[in-house]
């Protein structure tokens, strides 16, 4: 079972991971795995990270848990595998996408395309015990990607960071607003999509701001075929 970093990552985060809470959170998601199912699958906990180096993120969007049911996470937030039905969060985003951009709803919600463009696809907390929403917090996790945030936030590049709903929107403390912009807008959830995640333009919102500091746009519309995909 690898907990080893991408190289890119791992240069920026060596002293991260070499602190005793790492151990531990370590610790206990390996003991999770031997007693239970956690998603996503081992090869994929840090699979945002290999799919987006450090020197390529441009965006970075912030989840919260993984995916808690069969066969979803793959380790971006919010994206699934090709095949997999979408979850409701996933089609509030594409519904806003839509409106936003006008790009066509795609059959499909692999986030792949995405992640390659410079999207950090990060969620706060990496894994969860199957079907069990939230299990794995306050273990290490949130330690470890405020580091991750905060290595983006000291990058000389200035990143674009879409904070959607109140977790991801705490993380404003961590980044420097003279330099990086931020795209915040409600959780796209069901429970809370209407109360201002719908109407708010994150994604041309999100362009505007990398045009702005002389970088080029995200093609945000999904590949219609991501069967490739790891």
């Amino acid at each position: 079972m690898s907990w080893e970093l991408p190289e890119s990552w791992s240069r920026v985060l060596d002293g991260e991971v070499r602190q005793p809470y790492f151990a531990e959170l370590r610790q206990f998601v390996d003991g999770e795995r031997q007693q239970y199912e956690v998603f996503p699958s081992a090869e994929d906990m840090f699979r945002a990270l290999e799919l987006t180096p450090f020197e390529r993120v441009r965006v970075v969007l912030l989840g919260q848990d993984p995916y808690h049911d069969q066969g979803q996470a793959h380790g971006l937030c919010f994206s699934v595998r090709p095949g997999v039905r979408l979850p409701p969060s996933l089609a509030n985003i594409f519904r806003e996408l839509q409106n936003d951009c006008g790009c066509n709803i795609p059959e499909q919600g692999c986030l792949t395309a995405w992640a390659g463009q410079g999207v950090l696809m990060l969620n706060t907390v990496l894994t969860v015990r199957a079907h069990q929403p939230h299990s794995h917090r306050r273990q290490g996790w949130e330690r470890f990607t405020d580091a991750v945030i905060r290595a983006v936030n000291g990058a000389p590049k200035p990143v674009v960071f879409m904070l959607w709903g109140g977790p991801a929107r705490k993380k404003a403390a961590l980044i420097d607003t003279d330099r990086h912009a931020i795209v915040q807008a409600a959780h796209p959830s069901p429970l809370s999509a209407r109360r201002g995640f719908f109407g708010s333009q994150p994604f041309s919102s999100a362009n505007r701001a990398l045009q702005e500091r002389g970088q080029p746009p995200i093609d945000w519309r999904p590949a219609p075929d991501a069967a490739s995909v790891k």
